[in-house]
């Protein structure tokens, strides 16, 4: 482990860092509102935040102090604990069962899920897997041990089960092994093939998802489990207008008409509350922040870094682009917080930690003598 130089200081991402502390206390202020903290309080939520808020900035001070490529070095071991994450909830007594989904461990008073630490150290750990098919996936023969290798981890998320999740981990595969040189004709064809086995893959899926697309393709059907929350999020996007009713003003959300909207449907009280305007300015934020870490993978000093980076900025645009959409009938609904602004410790934790790889990464682009 390094010791923190004033040079590494001067390397750190720093328009990155005010980029997400911006978002976070954006989220903080609408956590205000969706809790209903402003008219009971009760700040016990907003505490918890600020809490799992400083766990994540001590483990982003944790991770920085490693160097990545020493990290890396360690690839299969992380591989292993990533399995060992994802099979702990089948632990008795310790696995725990939320909702029909089993996604968390207890640990005393603390419920962890541990997919999303599971998601970065896959991402450590499959980063270097791609690193090694870098030019050789241009036929089905090269791509699929790279697709098998990530798939004993797709399969425990199914297991959950949870879909949302797992395709949170595609994604990450995807972005690193396209930037690896994934030939562009097996994606198109990879594409269409997907979309002829959409019958089959259908059946296939829980009925809990099944009952999710068919609620998707039938919005204004009520009863569908999943179309009242879906109706009033948009009701509340819609009723706000451009300018929004107002901070603490939303009527879908402070009368208790719009579920969860502390996490999973916080941008329905954004819209409501705060307008287009609101919206606007925060998917600007979203933008500024993906489009940097972009410019950081870049201008890695090694592929490996690129990779990473890479996969996390795979992790958080699905994350952004799945949460709005869905919260607009856009997307099928899946349970995926909304980053840095959803109610969530595990999230919450698990993003701050993301992003310190990212830091880690583009600090030491140049390099440092000490």
């Amino acid at each position: 482990m390094e010791k923190l130089t004033p040079k590494h200081i001067k390397n750190l991402n720093w328009k990155l860092i005010l980029n997400v502390t911006l978002i976070f206390i954006f989220g903080l202020v609408m956590l205000t509102t969706a809790t209903h903290a402003n008219i009971t309080g009760n700040y016990r939520e907003i505490m918890k935040q600020l809490l799992a808020f400083g766990i994540g900035v001590a483990l982003i001070i944790f991770t920085i102090k490693i160097d990545y490529i020493k990290i890396g070095k360690y690839h299969k071991l992380f591989y292993i604990f990533t399995i060992i994450l994802l099979l702990s909830i089948w632990v008795p007594g310790l696995g725990v069962v939320q909702e029909g989904s089993r996604r968390w461990i207890k640990l005393g008073p603390l419920y962890l899920q541990t997919s999303e630490i599971a998601k970065l150290t896959f991402i450590i750990s499959y980063a270097k897997i791609a690193e090694g098919y870098k030019g050789k996936l241009n036929n089905i023969k090269q791509i699929i041990p790279a697709v098998l290798k990530a798939m004993p981890v797709l399969l425990l998320m199914l297991l959950q089960p949870d879909l949302g999740g797992t395709i949170v981990f595609i994604c990450i595969m995807f972005g690193m092994l396209f930037v690896s040189g994934l030939n562009g004709k097996i994606i198109r064809n990879t594409i269409l093939i997907g979309v002829l086995l959409l019958p089959l893959i259908y059946t296939c899926l829980a009925p809990h998802q099944k009952v999710r697309i068919e609620a998707f393709l039938n919005p204004n059907d009520l009863s569908y489990k999943g179309n009242y929350q879906v109706v009033q999020s948009m009701i509340a996007i819609g009723s706000g207008g451009v300018k929004g009713k107002g901070l603490y003003e939303g009527t879908q959300s402070q009368n208790g008409f719009l579920p969860v909207p502390d996490s999973d449907f916080i941008f329905a009280v954004i819209g409501e509350e705060l307008g287009l305007i609101g919206m606007g300015a925060l998917v600007i934020l979203y933008g500024a922040f993906l489009l940097t870490m972009l410019k950081d993978a870049k201008e890695s000093k090694d592929f490996y870094g690129t990779l990473i980076i890479i996969g996390v900025t795979s992790m958080f645009a699905y994350q952004i682009i799945q949460n709005i959409g869905m919260t607009m009938a856009l997307i099928p609904v899946t349970g995926i917080t909304l980053p840095f602004i959803s109610y969530g410790a595990s999230s919450l934790v698990g993003s701050l930690s993301a992003l310190g790889l990212v830091l880690n990464v583009g600090m030491r682009k140049r390099k440092i003598n000490f």
